[in-house]
């Protein structure tokens, strides 16, 4: 299923995924997810200079498998939440069309960019660049870049949503979210 609406910019449109393959929800890494990671964060930037983009998600962990998705997140000034919104739209990225939606108000946008004849979707995460949320995805990713063994129960509870049968988004999700949930708070029990 995609969006409605064509891209209008260098970032095609979203194609999302089956559920019903673990094989293609839990895969390897891909390392070629570094630099579409740095190719996007370049021209949203280049959109918004006052913005800061960070590649965060398991696509950002090496080791870490997952979707492939490549999760980013668009650092907003003070007051610049429509501008962020502007510049994605004006790339071509596309708002959620799924049955719970970020708000617009802390939106999430959806794309593909094709690199080294692949098609890599993407998820920008738009965060005020003081806010909270910001700082536990920066954190989420750095304790797992640290720690091996993390990595490894992270993908556990994502191969946990396929043993207990859930073949959607949102209950994947919510199978894994305990644990991230459970590393995040672990962030101020760092010294």
């Amino acid at each position: 299923m995609a969006d409605d609406r064509m891209s209008d910019g260098p970032i095609g449109v979203y194609e999302f995924l089956s559920y019903d393959d673990e094989a293609s929800i839990v895969r390897p890494r891909d390392p070629r997810t570094i630099e579409v990671a740095k190719q996007v964060a370049n021209l949203i930037e280049s959109q918004m200079p006052d913005a800061r983009v960070e590649h965060v998600g398991s696509t950002a962990v090496p080791g870490c498998e997952g979707k492939g998705v490549v999760d980013l997140q668009l650092l907003y000034p003070p007051n610049r939440l429509d501008a962020a919104r502007d510049a994605l739209d004006a790339l071509g990225f596309q708002r959620q069309a799924s049955k719970d939606p970020f708000p617009e108000e802390r939106p999430l946008r959806l794309g593909t960019l094709t690199y080294d004849g692949t098609v890599f979707r993407l998820h920008v995460h738009v965060i005020a660049a003081d806010d909270a949320e910001a700082a536990e995805l920066r954190g989420f990713r750095d304790r797992l870049r640290a720690d091996p063994a993390l990595v490894a129960e992270y993908v556990a509870s994502k191969r946990a949503a396929f043993a207990g049968g859930h073949t959607d988004n949102l209950t994947y999700l919510r199978t894994k979210e305990p644990f991230i949930k459970r590393v995040i708070a672990s962030l101020n029990d760092t010294p």
